[in-house]
């Protein structure tokens, strides 16, 4: 069974810092891409960015490119989001997500965790 279970959420100001980690399970991790979707509240969910197996290649929305940073420690089984300069629209419910092929931009995974509140507010 997939699992992936996110941690690292919390209340920031604006401008501020957050790491978002997943641990995953239930699956041969370094064989997936893995990702990050949010979803503000009354709103859709919204991909973020993805990685693919070996970490070597990362997309990012353009919402977010230049401010967020993702990366991936395959010994771990963890996938991390390095969110910089956080702005009140980044506030949102992130779920990391997993899917076998490759996670292009705009495309949902397959696997979600259950999500980690961001709240950016003054």
């Amino acid at each position: 069974e997939v699992q992936l279970v996110e941690s690292g959420g919390g209340l920031v100001q604006p401008g501020g810092s957050l790491r978002l980690s997943c641990t995953a399970s239930g699956f041969t991790f370094g064989s997936y891409f893995m990702g990050w979707v949010r979803q503000a509240p009354g709103k859709g969910p919204e991909w973020v960015s993805s990685i693919n197996g070996d970490g070597g290649s990362t997309h990012y929305s353009e919402s977010v490119k230049g401010r967020f940073t993702t990366s991936r420690d395959n010994a771990k089984n963890t996938v991390y989001l390095q969110m910089n300069s956080l702005k009140p629209e980044d506030t949102a419910v992130y779920h990391c997500g997993a899917d076998y092929y490759p996670l292009t931009p705009g495309r949902l995974p397959d696997y979600w965790g259950q999500g980690t509140q961001v709240t950016v507010s003054a």
